[in-house]
């Protein structure tokens, strides 16, 4: 019944009042336990998990006592995974959460804020210390219907916060800029902050800010950026140079981010939770010096924005030898016709069907599919999904994880 209401033109906007009642009756149950906190935000349209993980591993490293709440995980020291497809929960769980963790003695909390959960409230009578802006590209148009509305919608945590750190290289800070009550910028090309000497590899970054030595073991020009912000929350708090390098070079891998499986094949196989358009080309951007081929295995999701399908489809045409069109959270919607549309992008770009472009409506088969096909010195990138432990289908959610699924499959094949 939900999922048909869902359709309506107008239910987001009839429903809010909801969502503002239910946050603030939340906030009263738990007696506002994010005031009790430094609460550290970060929002953007990719990069907000990778950069959380950072800032909590940062602070972590230095002695602080801190929290982490983010699309893959929460918790304090030992994680619990995030089961949801959601990144930020709704109002009472987030309470909850927030209660439960400040009664464990943390002082810092690092929140993952999605433009949704701005939207609906969800962040009610949190007080926002600083705010972290990562980046702005074409998602979730299905919900905010435009790009500016978008926009506006993740403008709500700089109004909120004390402190904000911008991506300087983003278009979105010169909007972002005239709302913050006071910030800082970052980048590499523009900024007050910039990366000099950027080096990228395929296993990790590095790069100088001013007198501090910046490396990572997760790779990506994007990557540059994310250690960048949680570089500067770092200074904003008075770590020293030592421990920011030292806390960002802790951080092994986050979760379906860019993680590189090995069970000894002679081809290389990533996972990476890159599902929005900006997100694909940056993981493509991140390997562009590898000289074997590219094998890609991605699928849209059912009820999200739909203008992305073709387009991604083209991406994916674009910057691998082979293409396999797979499955996602379908949801309500017929799979065979979200694929279609990631199809006729491919086709676009000179992929044929069966040749170099291959269907594929079973994930786990697709991804066999891409593993046989791999040659020594290949990459295989398995996208979308990433960190999530199930797939959502029509009759609903089925265990599936595309980290165990690749491991399972090497292993047979090995």
């Amino acid at each position: 019944m939900k999922e048909r209401l869902t359709k309506l033109p107008f239910y987001n906007q009839a429903v809010l009042p909801y969502h503002y009642l239910q946050a603030a009756i939340a906030t009263h149950k738990y007696h506002h336990p994010a005031r009790r906190l430094h609460v550290i935000g970060v929002t953007g349209t990719n990069g907000k998990t990778t950069t959380c993980f950072m800032i909590w591993q940062m602070l972590r490293q230095s002695g602080y006592k801190v929290g982490l709440m983010t699309t893959v995980a929460y918790g304090v020291n030992k994680l619990k995974p995030e089961l949801g497809h959601m990144t930020t929960v709704d109002a009472v769980t987030l309470n909850h959460r927030i209660d439960e963790l400040a009664k464990q003695g943390i002082e810092y909390l690092v929140l993952e804020v999605t433009s949704h959960a701005l939207v609906e409230y969800r962040t009610l009578g949190i007080p926002f210390e600083v705010a972290v802006f990562t980046n702005l590209t074409h998602e979730h148009l299905d919900y905010h219907k435009t790009i500016d509305r978008y926009r506006a919608a993740k403008g709500k945590l700089f109004k909120k916060a004390k402190f904000s750190i911008l991506n300087a290289d983003d278009p979105a800070t010169k909007y972002y800029s005239t709302i913050s009550q006071d910030y800082i910028t970052y980048g590499i090309k523009h900024g007050q902050n910039r990366a000099t000497d950027v080096k990228l590899g395929i296993n990790g970054v590095k790069y100088s800010l001013g007198d501090i030595i910046i490396e990572t073991n997760i790779p990506g020009e994007f990557n540059v950026y994310n250690s960048l912000a949680a570089a500067l929350v770092g200074k904003h708090y008075g770590l020293t140079p030592q421990q920011i390098s030292e806390g960002i070079k802790s951080l092994d891998n986050v979760e379906g981010r860019m993680n590189i499986i090995d069970e000894g094949q002679p081809f290389t196989v990533i996972v990476d939770y890159a599902h929005a358009p900006d997100a694909l080309e940056k993981v493509f951007e991140s390997i562009k010096n590898h000289k074997g081929r590219i094998i890609s295995v991605h699928g849209g999701a059912g009820r999200r924005d739909p203008s992305t399908r073709p387009i991604r489809g083209r991406i994916l045409a674009k910057y691998s030898d082979i293409v396999i069109i797979t499955e996602d959270d379908s949801r309500d919607e017929d799979p065979a016709s979200i694929a279609a549309a990631f199809i006729e992008g491919a086709k676009k770009q000179g992929k044929t069907l069966d040749k170099d472009l291959f269907l594929e409506l079973d994930r786990r088969k697709a991804i066999k599919l891409a593993l046989e096909k791999a040659k020594p010195g290949d990459v295989v990138l398995v996208l979308g999904k990433g960190h999530e432990k199930s797939i959502l289908r029509a009759d609903g959610p089925h265990e599936f994880n595309d980290t165990k699924v690749v491991r399972e499959l090497l292993k047979k094949r090995a």
